[in-house]
């Protein structure tokens, strides 16, 4: 028999999905179940800084939980390096303070507050100060890509036509168009989340968990036995299909 893993789409700073979804979990599968964070913890929800520190809590009590890596996370992580690293994949006059990606909500739940005569060089070292060590060591370990024998879980997808072993962190943090358009098989059925939909949905291929935690909407969780998913509500599992 296959054990079951689990699956939690972008939490984006929803302290409190975050608790719902474990307590989903721990009802279907009990309190030592494997879980497969799929990434972006940060940013546009209240409290970032709270997630991020229910998973280092989980980590440190050895849960058995896997914490990928989401573009937004490698926002915010490179911003606290020594000198602020920007995103090359943005669009042009986009960046990680933008009002549309989150950044602001992010360092408000480090009580970093700032307003538009700020300058970014007095901002780095005020955000450095308030977001401790142990964040910004987290935000470094995160992994691209966890594997099962059937499953590949990543935050945003894969380059289509490319081994599995082959992918860049890039594409695995940012693809959407040429990975959405793909009808065709891939090596393994790909877990994801990063591009927002109504609901968690079954593409055949893929699976998208994204449900827009970050827009207010409740949060995509998923038990995975084998290829088989189902999806996990107050009323139990729904089965969740191509």
């Amino acid at each position: 028999m296959t054990n079951p893993i689990y699956a939690i789409g972008d939490l984006h700073g929803r302290v409190d999905e975050f608790d719902r979804a474990l307590s989903l979990i721990e009802h279907d599968g009990g309190p030592d179940a494997e879980i497969v964070f799929l990434g972006d913890y940060v940013d546009r929800g209240p409290d970032s800084r709270g997630v991020i520190d229910c998973l280092i809590a989980g980590r440190d009590a050895g849960r058995r939980w896997v914490t990928l890596l989401g573009n937004h996370d490698r926002m915010f992580s490179w911003f606290l390096e020594d000198v602020p690293r920007h995103d090359p994949h943005m669009l042009v006059g986009y960046h990680w303070l933008h009002e549309r990606l989150g950044g602001v909500e992010t360092l408000q739940s480090y009580d970093v507050f700032f307003d538009q005569q700020t300058r970014l060089e007095d901002l780095h070292a005020i955000a450095r100060g308030a977001v401790p060590v142990a964040h910004r060591m987290f935000l470094r370990g995160l992994v691209a890509m966890h594997q099962t024998p059937e499953i590949a879980f990543v935050h945003a997808g894969i380059r289509p036509g490319i081994p599995l072993s082959e992918q860049r962190e890039n594409d695995l943090v940012w693809i959407r168009q040429s990975f959405h358009n793909h009808r065709g098989p891939h090596p393994k059925l790909i877990v994801h989340g990063h591009t927002p939909v109504d609901r968690a949905t079954h593409y055949g291929n893929r699976i998208n968990l994204d449900s827009g935690a970050g827009y207010g909407r409740p949060i995509g969780v998923a038990v995975f036995e084998g290829r088989d998913c189902w999806l996990l509500t107050d009323k139990g599992r729904v089965a969740l299909l191509p």
